[in-house]
């Protein structure tokens, strides 16, 4: 099987998991967590893609010294959105 057919199955995978345990409230306190798990995964994704887009700008406009400042100003909110929204899945998994 193919890298991307993995990935595939993968994902398919982990879509459907959700559906088989939504049986009364074990299965929609599940939900929730895989909710805001997913919110906190794409959060972050998106945080990284700001963070790399604001370094080459910075980069290109101050210099290397900018790129760097900006690079760890933004990997340090990246972080704190991360943690963020660990605590809210943690929350989701302990109501």
């Amino acid at each position: 099987m193919t890298r991307i057919g993995m990935m595939l199955a993968l994902s398919a995978a982990f879509a459907l998991a959700p559906l088989g345990a939504t049986a009364g409230e074990t299965g929609e306190k599940v939900g929730r967590v895989v909710e805001e798990s997913a919110k906190t995964g794409g959060h972050t994704v998106r945080d990284g893609f700001l963070t790399f887009g604001r370094t080459v700008r910075a980069f290109f406009t101050s210099g290397g010294s900018a790129a760097t400042e900006t690079w760890h100003e933004n990997a340090a909110r990246t972080r704190e959105n991360a943690r963020e929204g660990a605590r809210r899945t943690e929350g989701e998994a302990n109501r």
